[in-house]
């Protein structure tokens, strides 16, 4: 075995120890195994002395995982059941694949070169592991690897998968998830979750936002603008009169702005500030394009319900993923904002202005000026899966979504709406 611990703190940070402590119900039950705050809090042990997690455990470290990470993409008790069926919670189990010649570590059972891909190719760097491959045996480590690489599963192929899919993927492979030998697994996991479910209710999953006083910085991008975005952003907003109205009449203060929170505690920005974000960032950088904010907006609206980390497999605002936001800067000249992780696609006005840039290259996809549908049908399906049957529908949520943002004096009904959206101008909107 080529590491182990004795307690939580030899694996945790103070930060994370102190998230632990927070929710109630694993306070509880430390507290009734004699656990003491101050004290290092002992690992579970199976009666063959291995270290585990137990469920409550387990579902707290998903939702804090998840609530610092994926918030709004992915559901905690879905990384509750996928440990389950992965490793039975257990911490320190290794299963070599034969196939693959990659041996599996942990409680969500990831590779060290798996993990390695996640942040080298698709930007989740908030752990390094590239010198210390060991830190996937820290039970936040690899929840977090974990949890990226069933994101992943969920459009791999530029496929939209079910949930059933990646479950059986995740454990039994791609090639086998619709084999009938992975069946079992996903009756195993429905089991699984059906129970954390009962123990645990989705109102307190992820309850573990402290007081606003007692923020740690990583906390508070959750929720307020002012930690995700650079000051002179803020700073336009604040001077963009509709966002000056609504953050006064909300309270909001300089240095303090905070987002909208649902009833799932999940940051969204209103659409008075999608506009107005829309509207910076064409101003400043894209004025030449012929973009228009409202269609922005539009694609904000059907890409992420305007969430700030982005819904399901769509990152961020825009639903920009970071190898596309990585090669539209690397490749394309778009160098406005750094994106150096998937966490940077979470600022909405980096979002907002890889969209905006992917959108410039869709309109002239193939050497060739594309049509308004096309463009949009590409931006919310993929370029190469544009057909009437599969996305003819996403066009159709982008038009019913520009009414949102529209001057409805000015268009009267979706026809006339159709017929003069002119949110790009053919011979304007191109690459440098």
């Amino acid at each position: 075995m080529p590491i182990s611990f004795k307690y939580w703190d030899d694996c945790l940070d103070p930060e994370d120890m102190r998230l632990m402590w927070q929710d109630p119900i694993v306070s509880k039950e430390w507290t009734d195994a004699g656990e003491e705050q101050g004290q290092k809090v002992h690992l579970s042990r199976d009666p063959d002395g291995e270290a585990y997690l137990t469920q409550t455990e387990m579902m707290a470290v998903a939702s804090i995982i998840v609530h610092r990470h994926f918030k709004s993409q992915i559901d905690p008790y879905m990384i509750g059941g996928l440990a389950e069926i992965a490793s039975g919670r257990r911490l320190f189990v290794d299963t070599y694949d034969r196939k693959t010649k990659e041996t599996k570590v942990g409680i969500m059972q990831v590779a060290p070169e798996v993990a390695q891909w996640l942040g080298r190719e698709l930007g989740y760097k908030s752990y390094n592991i590239e010198d210390n491959p060991n830190l996937l045996y820290w039970p936040l480590v690899n929840v977090y690897f974990g949890a990226a690489y069933a994101k992943w599963l969920f459009s791999c192929d530029d496929k939209q998968r079910t949930e059933e899919f990646v479950v059986r993927a995740y454990k039994g492979g791609k090639k086998k998830a619709s084999h009938k030998s992975t069946s079992p697994i996903f009756q195993r996991y429905l089991y699984v979750k059906e129970s954390l479910l009962s123990i645990r209710q989705p109102e307190i999953c992820n309850e573990l936002t402290p007081d606003l006083e007692t923020l740690s910085s990583t906390e508070a991008q959750l929720i307020y603008w002012d930690s995700k975005v650079s000051e002179a952003d803020m700073d336009a907003m604040w001077k963009h009169p509709d966002v000056y109205k609504e953050w006064t009449k909300s309270g909001e203060r300089r240095g303090n702005v905070r987002f909208s929170h649902d009833a799932k505690k999940r940051p969204y920005l209103s659409r008075v500030e999608v506009k107005a974000v829309a509207e910076i960032i064409i101003s400043r950088h894209l004025s030449t394009r012929g973009s228009k904010p409202e269609a922005l907006s539009a694609l904000a609206e059907v890409c992420s319900m305007r969430f700030v980390h982005g819904v399901s497999t769509r990152t961020g605002l825009m639903g920009i993923d970071y190898p596309t936001a990585a090669w539209l800067s690397r490749d394309c000249g778009y160098r406005a904002y750094t994106v150096i992780s998937v966490d940077d696609l979470y600022n909405p006005f980096a979002s907002m202005y890889f969209g905006a840039s992917y959108l410039a290259w869709l309109s002239h996809y193939e050497g060739r000026e594309q049509s308004y549908e096309f463009i949009v049908q590409a931006y919310l399906g993929g370029p190469e899966n544009v057909n009437l049957q599969e996305t003819g529908p996403l066009w159709n949520q982008f038009l019913e979504a520009l009414t949102q943002y529209q001057d409805p004096k000015k268009y009267a009904c979706a026809f006339c709406l159709k017929l003069c959206l002119t949110f790009f101008s053919k011979k304007s909107f191109c690459l440098r």
